[in-house]
């Protein structure tokens, strides 16, 4: 065990022997600086440029790949109903605030128990820019069951979204934000994309400040393509409303060793060009966080999707009209297949276009329109990428022999889906993710206030600019752009001269009198 005495007095000792040396003494040492003595750096590489000059190339590219394509990932945080806070522990509040859900002595004193109100759940995700006005490809879980959907952009600029369409069968979403001139992404073709080649999976799943600080580039390798995991199907036949259409679940992902966690959901995976070949999606662990691969949508299936949800509000799913399987190498033999792939027609409505095109149960297909196919999720993205009332050829083998035969495509019925749905013009209180009450007697006395007057923060928005900058209830509201607020009226009429884009400065105390001033940039 080391003394620190001793420790501290061998210091001593050397820094007077430095001292005494002068600075030939500390040349001696091997410390040449004529002003500052301190040790010689070797900075030289320890390896030959030429010998690792491949992988400086490929980090370069990286960095390149990286610059070019953050700009365009935002960052999409959405507000969604939550649970009714339990008696005496309100969600995520400071203690000061009990009042809101259960102030002390219940109903006594003739008060009446104050109603508890449900509290947001604040998610997030990522998503990317496809068009300079402002249309954003995302995924569905990131933004179903939104009550607010707010997108930040790499430059701190926020803008409240309207929900253009999503569609739970492909887990693709379209949000919209009411801006021009956006940077935007390149988007390539997923069935170009070939297994060992790299890919950048881009995320921005950070939260703070109001900018978006924490994007995640992460490299791997296209690990399998055409990966069927029974994601999204299974979570559609765990909801009742959407049990229906578990079927028309489209499951053809790309697999890759990038990391891809939670937060970077709806971010673009990217190949070596700096082109989107899929949305990130789906991870496979127990955890919930990356265990080494991850899972992206196809970006042609994407842009299907993106083309319907713009011009209907819903997706219009083409049909071909059968159940099947894959091909076992039992089945290939069986069936006189020259190897194992295609899929089996296991079921068939005789009113649907594949039976009244001649197709039936047994029979294996092979090709749609010249394209091999090697699985049934292959199968279901060729047919969706077509469109309704599309004729496609579709190859087949029964009985050992292939032929041909053209199948008019139908349209899948999924229900009734909400068409373009757009918010409601928001004041900017709302914008600003706050709500304000008047601050009398009884509310004075629950906070503490020595007196009554003026305006306090009742709510604050968990996803609102507001709480980003830790404004939160209880804080009276004395001045808005240094003018005084005495009511809500004032409040309301003080927010009504601002607007989207705008800063607002608001000056706020608390039961002590101290005072802070938070600036506020209202969403777009």
């Amino acid at each position: 065990m080391i003394d620190p005495l001793k420790s501290k007095t061998r210091v001593l000792l050397a820094v007077t022997f430095i001292s005494v040396l002068g600075l030939g003494g500390a040349a001696l040492l091997g410390w040449t600086s004529p002003s500052i003595a301190g040790p010689i750096f070797n900075d030289q590489p320890q390896v030959s440029e030429e010998l690792v000059q491949p992988a400086v190339d490929l980090s370069t590219a990286f960095i390149n790949i990286s610059e070019a394509v953050t700009p365009g990932v935002v960052r999409i945080e959405v507000e969604r109903p939550g649970r009714t806070a339990q008696r005496g522990q309100p969600q995520q509040m400071p203690p000061l605030f009990d009042w809101f859900f259960d102030p002390p002595g219940g109903q006594e004193e003739g008060r009446q128990q104050p109603r508890q109100q449900p509290q947001p759940r604040t998610t997030g995700g990522s998503g990317f820019l496809v068009t300079e006005d402002g249309y954003i490809l995302t995924n569905d879980h990131v933004v179903s069951e939104a009550q607010t959907i707010r997108v930040f952009l790499p430059d701190g600029r926020q803008y409240m979204a309207d929900l253009v369409g999503s569609d739970p069968t492909t887990d693709v979403a379209v949000i919209h934000i009411d801006e021009s001139n956006l940077p935007t992404l390149s988007l390539g073709e997923s069935s170009a994309t070939r297994v060992g080649e790299w890919v950048l999976a881009v995320g921005n799943p950070g939260f703070g400040g109001g900018r978006a600080l924490d994007y995640t580039v992460t490299a791997g390798i296209v690990r399998a393509i055409g990966r069927p995991l029974d994601l999204i199907g299974d979570g559609l036949r765990r909801q009742e409303e959407f049990q229906e259409i578990a079927g028309y679940a489209i499951e053809d992902f790309i697999q890759t060793d990038a990391v891809i966690n939670p937060g970077n959901s709806g971010g673009p995976l990217v190949n070596v060009r700096g082109q989107v070949v899929g949305i990130n999606t789906a991870i496979a662990s127990r955890t919930g966080f990356y265990q080494g691969y991850g899972f992206a949508i196809p970006i042609d299936l994407a842009k299907r999707i993106m083309e319907d949800l713009v011009e209907y509000g819903q997706v219009r799913r083409p049909l071909l009209g059968i159940e099947m399987e894959p091909v076992s190498n039992v089945d290939a033999e069986y069936y006189g297949l020259p190897r194992a792939f295609g899929v089996l027609v296991q079921r068939l409505p005789e009113d649907g276009p594949a039976y009244r095109a001649g197709i039936r149960q047994e029979d294996v297909i092979v090709a749609i329109d010249g394209e091999e196919v090697e699985r049934p999720g292959q199968l279901q993205l060729l047919i969706a990428q077509r469109r309704p009332g599309d004729q496609v050829t579709v190859r087949y083998y029964r009985d050992g022999e292939p032929d041909e035969v053209t199948v008019r495509l139908g349209e899948a019925d999924l229900g009734p889906r909400t068409a373009q749905t757009q918010r409601a013009e928001a004041r900017t209180e709302e914008r600003l993710g706050i709500e304000v009450a008047p601050l009398d007697a009884e509310v004075a006395r629950e906070l503490n206030f020595s007196e009554p007057g003026g305006v306090v923060i009742r709510n604050v928005s968990p996803a609102g600019p507001a709480a980003r900058r830790n404004v939160f209830p209880g804080l009276r509201l004395d001045q808005i752009n240094r003018q005084d607020v005495e009511s809500v009226s004032d409040v309301e009429r003080l927010l009504e001269e601002v607007g989207p884009g705008d800063v607002v400065s608001l000056r706020l105390s608390d039961a002590s009198g101290q005072s802070r001033v938070v600036n506020l940039r209202v969403p777009g």
